[in-house]
């Protein structure tokens, strides 16, 4: 009877709370620093004759622009590592991570099927492990700044530009990157618009205020945020990183204490601006929440299903999702990933990628996730997951032969192959931090706290609802005294 009455207490102070919740930082509101539309040099008269290919397009921007392609090549977008070596959480010895060498449970790993994932790099022509990132004119500079958006590159290109494109309609018009720069690839990471990011996708070209508040209302563009100098854009993903290095947060634009309502701004000692802000994932476009490489391979499967979203032969068994809550988590800004070789239980769910933080951490705070879940190839004998080949001669979308994808994946990767295989579970966290609603949508106090609330306060270390048990550093839970802490 007790705690009935302390949560309808609790939800009776929140419900008077909620008009403040409403007073966050807006266009108007001096406490956001809403940055001004840049405006870029006209490029239409710099070029008269046609291009021959996409470096013949960069060795003219590089006849003004004499260090763009030297910057390009100190970033992650040109590397796909980071630009030092890192300790990974139970690891002693530090290693140089990112896309170029991890795994994913999406299409696996680049190693052996460079040519189809390289159509996202900021470059032309890697198509295997002797790409030269020292070559300037093999930077893509059409990729990021083409304004007419009609530049495409080769799906089986390995970069390079779509042999339609013109390059020269395409060179004139260039600018400041527009959201359909950054979107060519981010937003159809993983093989398709939405597949791999819950909160990016095409509904970010011209969304409705009721998908992103930023990029609607206040037209925002992805480098308003994404601030970038030299060409290093800030904003690593918690899926390629380990370090909290080269991020930003809220406070590039809103003040560290953005409501009128002091309790609502003192939950931002544990509580994440996205957990409240980014109420749902995939709102409008569905995104694969799973995928099960072990049932691959059922061509008649495939024509009895016929849809492409639940089930492809080259691929297996999918699950997509739309408009629907995340999953919570601590999150300190650092992350753990699965390594190439690493010993697995077969028998248990391995985290490709995962927060790092808990409850006792004075640093972490409680974050929106989408968890992707799937299944995918393992040697049975060495215990470790496999980089298959898929793509080109002799892979699994060719052959449908899983044991040699094995065997030239593992020649690609240097691991050692027994012979023998088989597919194990796996999960893995990916941050969410876009399509940012009205405040009016944004979570209310009822919506987390109470019965029925949406977060699992005993999986997140909670001894019950901390409305009505206490916050963490209320109930000494804190390890470090750095972030206070509710």
């Amino acid at each position: 009877m007790l705690f009935k009455l302390k949560s309808i207490l609790t939800l009776f102070v929140c419900a008077c709370l909620i008009a403040g919740h409403g007073e966050a930082a807006t266009r108007d509101n001096p406490r956001a620093n809403v940055p001004k539309p840049r405006v870029h040099t006209d490029h239409s008269t710099f070029f008269s004759k046609p291009f021959a290919d996409g470096p013949a397009v960069t060795r003219a921007c590089l006849e003004c622009h004499k260090n763009a392609a030297a910057e390009i090549m100190k970033t992650a977008h040109w590397n796909w590592v980071g630009d030092e070596d890192v300790m990974v959480p139970g690891h002693d010895t530090p290693v140089r991570i990112g896309k170029k060498n991890l795994m994913n449970n999406y299409c696996i790993g680049i190693q052996s099927n460079w040519v189809r994932c390289t159509q996202c790099h900021a470059g032309y022509g890697w198509e295997d492990d002797t790409f030269d990132f020292s070559k300037q004119d093999n930077v893509d500079c059409l990729v990021c700044h083409d304004r007419t958006t009609t530049y495409n590159k080769d799906p089986n290109g390995a970069g390079r530009p779509d042999p339609k494109a013109d390059l020269l309609a395409i060179a004139k018009s260039v600018g400041y990157p527009k959201r359909a720069n950054c979107g060519y690839c981010h937003f159809a990471g993983g093989g398709g618009d939405a597949v791999k990011h819950g909160d990016m996708d095409g509904s970010l070209l011209n969304p409705r205020e009721r998908i992103d508040i930023h990029m609607s209302r206040h037209k925002l563009e992805c480098i308003d945020c994404h601030q970038t100098k030299n060409h290093l854009i800030p904003g690593r993903l918690i899926s390629v990183s380990v370090d909290a290095k080269n991020r930003f947060d809220c406070t590039l634009c809103h003040a560290s204490q953005p409501h009128k309502d002091m309790r609502l701004n003192a939950h931002g000692a544990a509580v994440a601006c996205q957990t409240c802000h980014i109420p749902r994932i995939a709102p409008e476009e569905a995104t694969k929440m799973s995928w099960d490489w072990s049932q691959a391979g059922d061509i008649e499967r495939e024509k009895a299903v016929n849809d492409p979203h639940q089930y492809a032969a080259i691929k297996g068994v999918f699950e997509y999702a739309v408009n629907i809550a995340p999953e919570y988590a601590w999150f300190n800004g650092t992350a753990d990933h699965y390594l190439l070789g690493e010993t697995i239980d077969p028998e248990t769910v391995t985290a490709m990628a995962k927060p790092m933080g808990s409850i006792r951490d004075g640093k972490a705070r409680i974050w929106p996730f989408k968890v992707h879940r799937g299944k995918q190839i393992y040697d049975l004998k060495n215990r470790y997951f496999i980089v298959p080949k898929t793509y080109g001669p002799g892979g699994y979308w060719k052959d449908f032969d899983w044991d040699k994808a094995a065997r030239l994946g593992s020649e690609a990767t240097g691991l050692s192959y027994s012979g023998e295989f088989g597919f194990a579970p796996t999960e893995m966290y990916w941050a969410i931090n876009h399509m940012v609603v009205t405040s009016r949508q944004a979570l209310s106090c009822k919506d987390c706290h109470g019965q029925g609330g949406r977060l699992n306060w005993e999986a997140l270390g909670y001894d019950g609802d901390p409305a009505v048990r206490g916050g963490r550093q209320r109930t000494g839970m804190l390890e470090t005294e750095t972030a206070g802490g509710r």
